[in-house]
């Protein structure tokens, strides 16, 4: 089975309105579908674009949008007949903020994955709470997992995901340097050779002067394979022009990684010696 997958290299500016954001949107949602994608991953953060609306608006004023930026998706979903994976938004409950993944399918579900593991900057500037459930995404072609920028970088979730099901990752992240974007990066193909999955990862380019934590972006979109034959040498199937906006398309083989994970020159995901290291459990 194959699915085609788009990443958006989102190209955050200073914006007037959520008409304008909804006209940026449309514009990666109507290129991803003229080239045919299934499935299209948006990255963190972007809707703290928002946030440069007017003046004075802070981290606590995004949920705010939430009811718009999901009526926004779910009829960009049903009207193209996608998966969109629509980056995060901050929800808020109980007083609380939680950096939010959100998939919006066709027949217009939404479902909904909190980043698990929190950064500093998340916790002491945006007094952001981590969240406390892992699920796995059904969908027509398959299982799926969202895991949010730094929660990538943590082996065990991606084990765990692996061990639920999942054969790709999405994975939407917000990087400030090129520290933090190698970090995200390397990990990334670190899960993907460990777990013999596809990692699909974007992020942000472009800066919010008036958004607090969000004037500097350094970004990239790549898919991410095994580094095995019959996959290409450096594990990447397609990748973005380093801070461009920009959109990158490709297609995921699901049968190569079945075939890999029996007959591959490692077997990396069979090999695991439970009996020396716990692993995870149902």
């Amino acid at each position: 089975m194959k699915l085609r997958v788009s990443a958006v290299q989102y190209h955050l500016h200073t914006i007037q309105s959520f008409e304008e954001f909804a006209h940026q949107c449309e514009h990666y949602i109507k290129t991803a579908e003229e080239f045919g994608a299934e499935f299209v991953l948006f990255p963190e953060f972007f809707t703290t674009q928002l946030l440069s609306i007017g003046k004075g608006k802070k981290i606590d004023d995004l949920p705010s949008f939430t009811e718009q930026y999901r009526e926004l998706f779910s009829n960009f979903a049903k009207q193209t007949n996608m998966h969109i994976i629509a980056g995060t938004q901050v929800l808020e409950k109980n007083g609380k903020l939680y950096n939010t993944a959100h998939l919006f399918y066709p027949d217009g579900r939404i479902g909904v994955q909190a980043k698990l593991h929190i950064t500093p900057t998340e916790v002491n500037e945006w007094n952001m709470e981590a969240g406390d459930s892992f699920q796995i995404f059904e969908t027509e072609k398959g299982k799926m997992a969202i895991l949010t920028c730094y929660d990538i970088e943590f082996p065990e979730i991606v084990r765990m995901a692996k061990a639920k099901g999942a054969d790709v990752i999405f994975c939407p992240s917000c990087t400030d340097d090129r520290h933090g974007f190698h970090r995200v990066r390397y990990t990334s193909h670190a899960r993907a050779i460990e777990n013999q999955v596809y990692v699909v990862l974007t992020g942000t380019v472009g800066s919010l002067p008036t958004v607090d934590f969000m004037r500097a972006n350094f970004g990239q979109a790549v898919i991410i394979t095994p580094n095995d034959i019959p996959f290409p040498p450096q594990g990447i199937l397609v990748e973005g022009e380093i801070n461009n906006d920009m959109i990158v398309t490709a297609d995921l083989d699901l049968e190569l990684l079945y075939e890999v994970r029996v007959h591959g020159s490692v077997t990396t995901w069979r090999d695991r010696r439970t009996d020396l290291y716990t692993d995870w459990e149902k």
